[in-house]
């Protein structure tokens, strides 16, 4: 079996940027936790020096290769991070055509005002 896995630490989110399976809703200094196998990308967060892992909503994604799913764990972590992507769920992080998507929105958002 073939895997691999990215960690990204001190990611401020947001208020709303993180929802979790667990918990709810998540933000403060957080770390982004991707492990790809099976074809499949599983996304966990916590709050940075917490021992408690929370599943993001939507999780897993599958996903291709190990090298699709670096691309994905950063685009997650892009996403936490506030960017004009922080309301796209998992899959549309993934998918091309749904970055493409949200591109086209005005404001790079579908939050309604």
């Amino acid at each position: 079996m073939t895997w691999a896995s990215w960690t990204t630490v001190g990611i401020h989110a947001l208020p709303g940027a993180v929802r979790t399976e667990e918990i709810g809703v998540i933000n403060g200094d957080l770390t982004i936790h991707t492990t790809w196998s099976e074809n499949l990308a599983h996304v966990a967060v916590q709050h940075t020096g917490s021992s408690d892992w929370y599943t993001m909503v939507g999780s897993p994604v599958p996903c291709p290769s190990e090298e699709a799913s670096r691309s994905f764990h950063q685009a997650v972590v892009e996403a936490v991070r506030g960017g004009e992507r922080a309301d796209a769920s998992l899959e549309e992080l993934f998918d091309p055509q749904g970055a493409a998507a949200a591109a086209e929105k005005p404001g790079g958002s579908n939050r309604d005002a």
